[in-house]
């Protein structure tokens, strides 16, 4: 397989994104080159889970950004390239007339994921640069928290063995139970027990098998990081393969869900654009940890994104 320059590109709930890379044979697998990695909070299902469609300015908002992505992949000469959009675009009765415009704009058909398509594509993403942390012989259980979803998934050795879509993401859980602010305790209860009941089928499938690592992705858990950390403004060299323990994850929610949304920004001055969502997602990433029994979690700035770039790659190779 020779060198080529691809682009992923990933239209969330909350945030738009786009990974430009070169892709190209590594010593064990694919080794990916990222050249840019940006993320853009357009907040495309702001409204969906109540509404059940893309609100007009939301949809303009995404369009404008992907018009600036199409731009920078033509500088760059990017060769293949992969669109995907995810939970808010599946669950919008208003899909249709977005897609078309997502094309006109990036040339190319965009793919709205299932929730398993989008789970595979996060475990890829999530696993092919593991190298030395790879556990033998043990599964990797891999939770990506998205705006509007959140995809659990185990593999081992490449090969998926489980794997759910759950409708449960900062957006959503932040939209449907946090109205306050700061948040009340009945309004974080209710969704903590909502949280705890879809997890519970999922906990008793993977429970059993062992896993021997567990991998977070997406905005949420490496905001969390870079809080842990200390950091004033994002790093993602320094949040890749950082780890969130239990304890972290309990300390850094209590801290957010009793500021007011004002103070919570500049707490948050790493990532302001997501404090209005920060405690919704930290909220199902502590049930998620609690009812798994996971002490601590490996966390990877490697995502969908990743997956899709290397998608891209092997069609276009």
């Amino acid at each position: 397989m020779r060198v080529i320059k691809v682009a992923g590109v990933d239209i969330g709930t909350n945030s738009t994104r786009i990974l430009i890379a070169d892709v190209g044979p590594g010593r064990d697998a694919l080794s990916l080159r990222t050249l840019h990695r940006i993320m853009t909070i357009t907040r495309l299902g702001e409204g969906v889970d109540d509404r059940g469609f893309l609100d007009s300015k939301a949809v303009r908002r995404t369009a404008e950004t992907l018009s600036e992505y199409r731009e920078l992949m033509r500088r760059e000469g990017v060769e293949a390239w992969e669109v995907a959009a995810t939970s808010a675009t599946r669950d919008a009765a208003n899909s249709g007339e977005f897609i078309r415009i997502v094309g006109r704009i990036m040339g190319r058909e965009t793919r709205v994921l299932s929730g398993d398509e989008e789970a595979r594509l996060s475990f890829l993403g999530a696993t092919y640069d593991l190298e030395e942390m790879r556990p033998r012989g043990t599964p990797i259980f891999v939770v990506d928290i998205g705006g509007g979803s959140t995809e659990v998934i185990l593999g081992r050795d490449g090969h998926i063995l489980y794997e759910h879509s759950l409708d449960m993401g900062c957006v959503r859980m932040s939209e449907r139970f946090l109205t306050s602010d700061p948040p009340l305790r009945e309004e974080l209860e209710a969704m903590e027990a909502y949280v705890r009941s879809l997890l519970a089928p999922v906990v008793s499938r993977v429970s059993s098998r062992n896993p021997g690592l567990t991998v977070g992705l997406a905005g949420t858990v490496t905001t969390l990081s870079g809080l842990k950390q200390g950091l004033d403004r994002y790093d993602g060299d320094v949040v890749h393969h950082s780890w969130l323990t239990l304890e972290d994850v309990e300390a850094l929610y209590a801290d957010l869900y009793t500021l007011p949304l004002a103070d919570r920004r500049r707490y948050m001055s790493l990532e302001p654009g997501r404090a209005d969502v920060i405690v919704g997602g930290t909220g199902v990433l502590l049930v998620f940890m609690r009812e798994s029994g996971c002490e601590r979690l490996l966390v990877s700035e490697k995502d969908i994104l990743d997956g899709l770039a290397i998608s891209a790659a092997r069609k276009g190779a």
